[in-house]
């Protein structure tokens, strides 16, 4: 049911042999699905030489004729979705209702970008003396290097690969080791609809080696990471060494801010359900729940009711609505979370604790009474772990929300239009969910300010994110 790993370089798929290789785990199970082989430096060469020469073709292609490429590859991702689905299941974790339906939206974004590759306009600027045409043109920055995590083995990769291609650029991306089946699967449906040999490569390997080969090459142009805040600042600043465009999606902390005039128990439902989404381990997850003290009580009841609800298992089983973690780093960070939480004064509502005697799984978990400085509330979890607190008033929940480093993804629940207007102003953050959680869709800007990065995927932003603007006078 998984699928077989390979490297796919200049239009040829390489597997094993010869090279270094490891394992991926399933995290339900903690036992390997397959062998992963690890890009040779000669391989990072090959690819380079390949996307440079793919990058020449592409970018003579129309964007009318790379459109019906994108959109062949859409068509393909959602007629193997199912197939697809399960695959990034096992290696990921999450429940395959969740994996389906970040396949089917992956097909969205590709075809998103397909139409908007063909709108990519320039504009004429009236000039100053009679019979001079100002022209501002849009073209495609060069090849590009994107890195993805591992928490979205389809989405996070399509995001780039589909900007990349629409713009007329050609691409290496490196995904995730440990989650590699669904970006493989994705770059099939590319090869596939007919992307030219070398316009898409698919490298693994070490992931500071790979990084430190490819960026520091006079071919690559642009960089595109989504990962840690950390990892961001060492590939941000090897950038900056070639002055190489960069678009840096990293790490959030979520404040949620609920006021007293919204039902408690209607905002506890619609955010319990997306921090529990891919047991938390997602960039925008709702992570710090500040709650005005009218409706406290009652929001901290349906939440933890909510939570108590969830059904761990594995993600390919029909009853499961939370799967494992995706790897044992996130169960020991779970646990210092929790135990720091402990030390502090904090109530466990509910979990609190690792779940079963196989695989990397963790109680959904709810907190109360923890301080502004403690753990959960300053460092971002990534994990099934909510801490909610009390506040008084509008000052004070802007100034605990806005107060760390992050600047990521927001939101907020109120039914006054003043107070939703002046939350969506006073919060500094990129992504602002007021009464809604819908701040991630294919047409939208996706990106965060402060240390959560700049740049943005999604939306006309998205594209303009891989292209160079050109101004032509001509007399």
């Amino acid at each position: 049911m998984y699928t077989e790993l390979k490297l796919y370089i200049d239009g040829q798929w390489l597997d094993g042999k010869g090279r270094k290789s490891e394992d991926v785990i399933n995290p339900a199970t903690g036992k390997s699905l397959g062998s992963l082989p690890h890009a040779s430096a000669a391989d990072l060469d090959n690819a380079l030489g390949a996307a440079e020469k793919g990058f020449a073709l592409w970018k003579a292609t129309s964007a009318y004729d790379r459109a019906k490429i994108l959109r062949k590859a859409a068509d393909l991702l959602r007629e193997r979705h199912d197939h697809i689905s399960k695959v990034q299941t096992q290696e990921q974790g999450k429940a395959y209702a969740e994996s389906r339906a970040e396949v089917l939206t992956s097909a969205d974004i590709i075809d998103w970008y397909a139409e908007e590759g063909r709108r990519s306009y320039g504009r004429i600027v009236p000039g100053r003396a009679k019979g001079v045409r100002q022209m501002v043109l849009q073209e495609p920055v060069g090849v590009v290097a994107a890195f993805t995590p591992w928490n979205f083995p389809t989405l996070t990769p399509v995001r780039k690969i589909a900007g990349a291609l629409a713009a007329g650029c050609s691409l290496i991306i490196k995904a995730s080791e440990e989650t590699p089946g669904g970006c493989v699967e994705l770059v099939k449906c590319f090869a596939d609809a007919g992307v030219p040999a070398g316009v898409l490569n698919l490298v693994f390997g070490v992931p500071a080696t790979v990084s430190e080969h490819l960026i520091p090459s006079d071919i690559v142009r642009k960089i595109s990471f989504t990962g840690s805040i950390p990892v961001g600042k060492h590939l941000a600043g090897l950038a900056a060494k070639g002055m190489k465009r960069a678009t840096m999606e990293l790490g959030g902390h979520s404040p949620v801010v609920v006021f007293d005039d919204f039902d408690p128990e209607k905002a506890a439902d619609t955010i319990a359900a997306f921090k529990y989404r891919n047991a938390g381990q997602v960039c925008i997850s709702p992570t710090r729940f500040y709650v005005q003290e009218k409706g406290y009580n009652k929001f901290v009841a349906r939440f933890t009711e909510f939570a108590k609800g969830l059904k761990l298992g594995d993600g390919l089983e029909k009853e499961t609505t939370l799967g494992p973690l995706a790897n044992p780093r996130r169960l020991d960070a779970m646990e210092s979370f929790v135990n720091d939480a402990k030390a502090r004064g904090g109530k466990i509502q509910t979990g609190g604790s690792r779940h079963g005697n196989q695989g990397f799984f963790f109680e959904p978990t709810v907190i109360t009474d923890v301080p502004d400085d403690s753990k959960i509330m300053t460092e971002e979890p990534f994990g099934p772990v909510a801490p909610i607190v009390p506040f008084k008033t509008f000052d004070e929940v802007v100034q605990r929300a806005n107060s760390l480093e992050f600047g990521l993804a927001a939101y907020a629940f109120t039914t006054s239009s003043t107070t939703a207007a002046a939350i969506g102003d006073a919060i500094q953050s990129g992504m602002v969910g007021v009464n809604s959680v819908a701040i991630s869709t294919p047409e939208t800007p996706f990106g965060g300010i402060k240390e959560s990065g700049y740049g943005s995927e999604g939306g006309i932003e998205g594209l303009q994110a891989y292209m160079n603007t050109k101004f032509i006078s001509q007399g």
